[in-house]
């Protein structure tokens, strides 16, 4: 009865969630728990609806959320407030991993996605075998009978990857914390200090002993990828001077790195 009464007072003098946080982890009370699920909701419905864009639209998002809420649950009855970590960012890996698990139990990419790509891959196979060159969207449109509105919700099914859980063990350790996906991700967002550095080194080695205009040349071609008309139109020059002064770096370079080896052989 007290604890009841601890969260209905919460809940009428409307206290942060801070509070309700603080309170909750004290007595466990499912009042208390159920004003944690409705405020934290709108997170299992930005994960949901996010995941649902790269999904066939059989895939129902409301059964995307209702597995979201559990994983929400279980996050609420996890999480301990004395790590100094924001519930948010705690959670929503959670949420995220309790919806691909629910994918992967409805099994919808053999029910959906392998019925529409086998499908589409036979007109594909057909309309080639027939003209001797890929077909067209059109042409398959037309073969698979169905309109252009149709053929791209077919072409999307097709083309949609599988799911895997980032929580899924990738291999089990001697110690007791095992290695999952998420450990083992590329984070494309950082960059190795070690290339990094022989990137540095190997511009300064091409570039030493050039003029400004074939240091850029060099530059732009090798570490922007630009096009010789590209840089023709940032150096002011004309393509085909640009792709001469190039030839001439080349063949200089070539002579320089022909001269040292000579050298380290001779030191050898």
């Amino acid at each position: 009865m007290a604890k009841r009464t601890a969260a209905k007072t919460i809940s009428d003098d409307k206290r942060s969630i801070q509070e309700v946080w603080v309170e909750y982890q004290k007595t466990n009370d499912q009042d208390l728990r159920n004003r944690l699920m409705e405020n934290y909701l709108p997170l299992v419905k930005f994960s949901a609806e996010r995941l649902h864009t790269k999904l066939p639209d059989e895939v129902d998002v409301e059964d995307l959320m209702s597995a979201g809420i559990f994983g929400l649950m279980d996050a609420i009855d996890a999480f301990d407030m004395s790590r100094g970590v924001k519930f948010e960012t705690y959670c929503a890996p959670r949420i995220r991993g309790a919806i691909l698990d629910e994918l992967r139990s409805m099994d919808w990419v053999p029910r959906l996605v392998r019925h529409r790509t086998s499908q589409l891959e036979r007109a594909r196979k057909s309309i080639q075998m027939e003209t001797g060159r890929a077909p067209t969207d059109d042409e398959l449109a037309s073969r698979l009978a169905v309109n252009q509105d149709e053929f791209a919700k077919i072409k999307k099914d097709a083309g949609a990857v599988g799911v895997v859980s980032l929580s899924r063990k990738w291999f089990e350790t001697d110690s007791n914390k095992d290695v999952r996906e998420i450990d083992v991700l590329e984070d494309a967002r950082q960059t190795s200090p070690l290339i990094a550095v022989q990137k540095r080194d190997l511009k300064e080695l091409i570039t030493h002993g050039l003029s400004r205009a074939e240091q850029l040349i060099v530059v732009l071609y090798y570490f922007e990828e630009m096009t010789m008309k590209e840089i023709g139109t940032t150096l002011d020059l004309s393509e085909s001077r640009v792709s001469q002064m190039h030839s001439s770096i080349l063949a200089r370079l070539k002579a320089q790195l022909q001269h040292r080896s000579a050298e380290l052989e001779q030191e050898a």
